[in-house]
């Protein structure tokens, strides 16, 4: 943190990021805790756990990114890696992605996840550059199947099977 010479505080950015992290923080708890849901429908492991578990390290975290302030700490200045940061955005693949994702929103219904989740999966694999013609396709539809069943059947999340429901 940048200091002028009478040591306040020039540049409060890192204290106000720590300031939303424990707000959030707050929120996601108090959202977790006024949860209505029964202990003995859902387990011990309820809808509650995640949410506490991310509230609570949220507000961990923006105590230590505020002592690490107050204490002299800086975040460095991201320095791109291996991105040049003069170059344009590549807007080509920005539509695709935007497209896909609408695509998908679309055709969830009709078709299933499994169908419009590896639609999803393959056309952000094209959109990222992917050129394999034989295998994203493969992966896709593993991967969209391996979704469906870990959140319909293993996490009792239903999605919706579309026209392969009888089959999965």
């Amino acid at each position: 943190m940048t200091t002028n010479p009478k040591g306040r505080l020039r540049a409060p950015s890192e204290l106000g990021v720590g300031a939303l992290l424990f707000l959030l923080g707050v929120l996601v708890l108090t959202d977790a805790l006024t949860l209505d849901v029964e202990v003995t429908a859902r387990g011990p492991v309820g809808p509650a756990t995640v949410p506490l578990l991310v509230g609570c390290g949220l507000l961990v975290v923006a105590v230590l990114l505020a002592l690490d302030v107050l204490h002299g700490g800086r975040g460095e200045a991201e320095g791109g890696e291996d991105v040049d940061l003069d170059a344009p955005a590549d807007w080509r693949t920005v539509l695709l992605l935007v497209g896909v994702f609408l695509g998908f929103a679309v055709l969830i219904g009709p078709l299933g996840f499994p169908v419009s989740g590896a639609l999803l999966f393959w056309g952000a694999a094209y959109a990222l550059g992917s050129r394999h013609p034989a295998r994203d396709p493969l992966i896709a539809a593993v991967l969209s199947l391996l979704t469906y069943g870990v959140f319909d059947r293993l996490l009792g999340v239903p999605l919706p099977g579309g026209p392969l429901m009888g089959v999965l």
